[in-house]
């Protein structure tokens, strides 16, 4: 869809107003919206102004102008607003020369695509990202200087099979790590699940799959048909926004946090990828599980550069309260064919050579999905161009192996700062093509030091008093 044609189908949609979305550097949608008559073909080539400086981790307040370009190929009618609207998804420029801003996540992809394509190695990366969540009935928290809680709450939760529901009660309640796929009365948000698929499907996103996940208490899954690797990145912002706001609509509110549950299984984020080229898979071939050299080569890059990717790809503090080893998470660098115990699996896909592709299983849903897959690419880019060979498959339960059996098997980060400083020690496969800048790498792990891992030191938790109050 070019200009004229976006214009068009905003006309054929009697759209009023137009809201202009994009992505911070957390990860998160900011929006401004215009009136339908103030978008202009200009508008697609020349841009709007906006104040940079109040965006996370963007601009200082002394250099805060900036430009946001919308992207017409994503013209879409935001479901979600009582005036109809249309929905433009945008990249950000500098105001003087209109140069792409090296901080905006979504340009960080179109980068990392063009450099796939100057390599010569590939021109279309296909990913399909999986992002687990939660939809909870109640969710309150607070943080002061003497004090601090936060309590979740869903009327399907195992732990509420004893609260009294003026009678209504009736014992259909997941059990801890028994939510997967159970069938109604227990699944009791199938419905909700199916609003979010059609809303998806509306919105002109193939949806493959929905079911209820895990964890007692709301965990959901819905697989979106993959894409390329920028399409894909948009549609999950789409999927985020979808999800929290259908929750909405009835009355509860879903989070992509990796671990909100003690004692129950987290969210990840499984990424599955293949590169292709003029048609061609060139995943497939004959070498372990139907894969090709060069993606075990793509393997090997994403094992040796993980623990700094970890950065991106489980960029909070409660990532890592996922990522224990000996639990339900993928911590443990090795790969496998069909094995879920292993961070990268093969799946088994059939005979077909179009569905030969890897799945990194070690993301989690709280990553910037722009950041998440363009480090992904980048690192298997750097596999190939080396020749990083992954090693041998590690074909057993990793989950069970003993201490010395995994001694030699490398694990992602045990903390987000251990996994900034993987970052600071390891980046320059990021750099290559000016694809990630120093810049960028600098002020996200900035940011993630003075506005998440830092306070996070400084304050006492509640189980703190739990166990140290009487000492």
């Amino acid at each position: 869809m070019n200009a004229q044609s976006a214009l068009e189908f905003a006309k054929a949609k009697g759209a009023k107003m137009v809201d202009l979305k994009f992505c911070d550097l957390p990860g998160t949608w900011q929006h401004f919206t215009i009136p339908i008559a103030q978008l202009t073909p200009d508008v697609f080539e020349e841009g709007l102004g906006f104040d940079g400086s109040s965006i996370r981790g963007w601009r200082s307040i002394h250099e805060s102008d900036m430009i946001v370009i919308p992207d017409p190929a994503t013209a879409k009618m935001d479901p979600f607003m009582e005036v109809p609207t249309l929905s433009l998804t945008c990249n950000i420029h500098l105001p003087d020369t209109l140069v792409p801003y090296d901080r905006d996540p979504r340009q960080i992809v179109r980068k990392a695509v063009a450099y796939l394509k100057s390599t010569g190695l590939g021109d279309t990366v296909y990913m399909g990202p999986e992002a687990e969540f939660f939809i909870f009935d109640d969710v309150r928290y607070e943080q002061t200087n003497y004090g601090g809680f936060y309590k979740v709450d869903s009327d399907e939760a195992t732990w509420n099979t004893g609260r009294d529901e003026g009678g209504k009660n009736l014992g259909y309640k997941p059990r801890h790590k028994e939510g997967y796929f159970p069938a109604l009365p227990h699944d009791t948000l199938h419905d909700i699940r199916t609003e979010i698929c059609l809303e998806m499907e509306k919105a002109g996103i193939p949806v493959e799959r929905q079911h209820h996940e895990v964890a007692s208490a709301g965990q959901g899954e819905i697989n979106l048909k993959y894409d390329s690797i920028l399409e894909i990145c948009d549609k999950m912002m789409w999927f985020k926004y979808i999800v929290k706001n259908v929750s909405r609509r009835h009355g509860k509110t879903a989070t992509f946090m990796p671990k909100p549950i003690y004692g129950d299984n987290g969210s990840g984020m499984h990424t599955h990828a293949s590169i292709w080229k003029d048609g061609k898979n060139l995943f497939a071939g004959d070498k372990y599980a139907g894969l090709s050299q060069q993606a075990l080569y793509f393997i090997g890059g994403i094992l040796k550069h993980a623990p700094a990717m970890c950065a991106f790809t489980n960029p909070t503090t409660n990532s890592y309260k996922r990522l224990v080893p000996g639990f339900e998470a993928p911590v443990n660098l090795a790969y496998s064919y069909k094995n879920r115990s292993a961070a990268i699996r093969i799946p088994n896909s059939g005979s077909s050579p179009k569905a030969k592709r890897i799945e990194y299983r070690t993301p989690d849903p709280s990553a910037n999905i722009y950041l998440s897959c363009a480090a992904i690419l980048m690192a298997g880019i750097d596999g190939i161009q080396n020749k990083i060979d992954p090693g041998a498959p590690l074909e057993k339960d990793i989950y069970g192996l003993s201490p010395e059996e995994l001694k030699n098997v490398p694990s992602a980060p045990g903390s987000l700062p251990e996994a900034i400083d993987c970052l600071n020690k390891n980046h320059d496969f990021l750099l290559k093509g000016d694809v990630f800048s120093k810049d960028l790498i600098e002020t996200w792990t900035d940011y993630k030091i003075k506005h998440e891992i830092q306070p996070m030191q400084m304050r006492p938790v509640p189980y703190e008093f739990y166990l140290y109050f009487d000492l």
